[in-house]
């Protein structure tokens, strides 16, 4: 099976040795997503809520490069430098996607990326 590479300018480039997203056959896997503004590569992180939408919105950007939306997406991961902001991604969240909703694990970790409290990444399952 092939792969394509996904790439778009309006998400964040790689900050690593890493595509933002690889599309095999009908399966998209979205590379994990920081709150990086796509034009400036600068954190947009006031707020936890900052955070967590312009994660959103970057998933999203993907997601619409690779063909499809955010309602495609069948496994999302997200992790929280703080499971106390578990309840305020549910209800963000809530705002980006429509019943039924994709499987999801959220997980507690150390650290992430230039500092973020939050990322997700994807599984997308195009058609």
């Amino acid at each position: 099976m092939s792969r394509q590479i996904i790439s778009t300018p309006d998400a964040p480039a790689a900050i690593g040795t890493y595509s933002q997203a690889v599309k095999c056959g009908n399966t998209v896997y979205l590379s994990g997503q920081i709150p990086l503004d796509p034009v400036t590569m600068t954190m947009l992180n006031a707020t936890i809520e900052d955070e967590i939408h312009q994660v959103f919105k970057n998933l999203s950007a993907v997601a619409k490069a690779s063909g499809g939306s955010l309602a495609d997406i069948a496994k999302l991961n997200i992790f929280l430098t703080d499971l106390g902001h578990f309840a305020k991604v549910n209800e963000i969240m809530s705002q980006y996607f429509q019943q039924p909703y994709p499987a999801r694990a959220a997980v507690g970790v150390a650290s992430l990326p230039r500092g973020a409290r939050v990322e997700a990444d994807a599984v997308l399952v195009l058609g």
